[in-house]
């Protein structure tokens, strides 16, 4: 579904965000985009979506090029992005001016998203908290029906029993012809969601690997004391968060926090490991 090979891409002059950086999506995935901040997430979103162009290197998306923004290639994207804004009209008067713009809209599935969430149907968009603005849009995204779903931080801004909506809503927007991407630094956020890990670092993918590659080669476990087995460990009550290589085909729970924090920290012993492919 997505192809980028050999991205390069500054927004000033001797400072690369990216460098020959490739990589592959496929549909019928939730992808989860970690990285610090400053690595490139939301940059690397808006290349996919065709919002900024890359210097050198390639970008397909469902075969099209983002760069010439083709409108049968724009009605196949939602993007959900950090920063938005929302006119002063209600939300029939919004539906009515930006549905159009995707030819599988489905207004009964967005009521239907719209009541989970618990959104006033007869308020001004403009006049809603920043919590349920981010729900609408995240209705509206879904409702279009389109293949690829972009959300930039999707939960700011979001409760906790939101974030759980969050969570069983995009568990079920999933199809085999959709590929959805979500770039977010709330980490905990994803977990139970995603089933696939794209990390960013240093200029470049450090990680893109499905969970269950990562609990294949990789065991998460608590120890008492840290041994030479220990790839990475992080002091907690009792003992120590670890990642070890998983020589015994232990099943284990992925603990996306650490892992994080593990690649953030140069562990090339992990990201040697997982240097496949997410699917391939």
């Amino acid at each position: 579904m997505i192809t980028i090979q050999n991205l390069n891409f500054s927004y000033s002059k001797g400072r690369p965000l990216f460098k020959n950086m490739d990589l592959q999506l496929q549909q019928g995935h939730i992808y989860g985009l970690l990285g610090k901040n400053g690595a490139g997430k939301s940059t690397l979103l808006k290349n996919i979506a065709g919002l900024v162009y890359p210097e050198q290197g390639s970008i397909r998306v469902l075969g099209h090029d983002p760069r010439k923004r083709e409108p049968a290639l724009l009605q196949e994207i939602s993007f959900i992005p950090e920063e938005f804004y929302l006119p002063s009209v209600v939300s029939d008067k919004f539906i009515r001016a930006n549905a159009n713009f995707y030819p599988a809209f489905d207004r009964t599935y967005f009521n239907e998203l719209i009541g989970e969430f618990e959104i006033p149907r007869k308020q001004k968009l403009a006049e809603m908290s920043y919590g349920q603005k981010k729900k609408y849009l995240i209705a509206f995204g879904l409702a279009t029906n389109t293949k690829l779903v972009i959300m930039d931080e999707p939960t700011n801004g979001l409760d906790i029993p939101s974030k759980v909506q969050f969570r069983k809503i995009m568990a079920a927007a999933l199809t085999d012809e959709r590929c959805i991407l979500i770039s977010t630094h709330q980490v905990r956020d994803l977990d139970n969601l995603i089933d696939a890990v794209i990390m960013l670092d240093e200029n470049r993918v450090a990680v893109n690997a499905s969970i269950a590659s990562i609990t294949e080669q990789l065991c998460f476990k608590k120890v008492k004391e840290l041994t030479e087995d220990v790839i990475y460990a992080e002091a907690g009550l009792g003992g120590y968060n670890s990642i070890q290589r998983n020589k015994w085909n232990e099943d284990s729970k992925l603990d996306l926090e650490l892992l994080f924090n593990a690649v953030s920290q140069r562990q090339e012993k992990i990201t040697n490991l997982l240097n496949q492919p997410a699917y391939v």
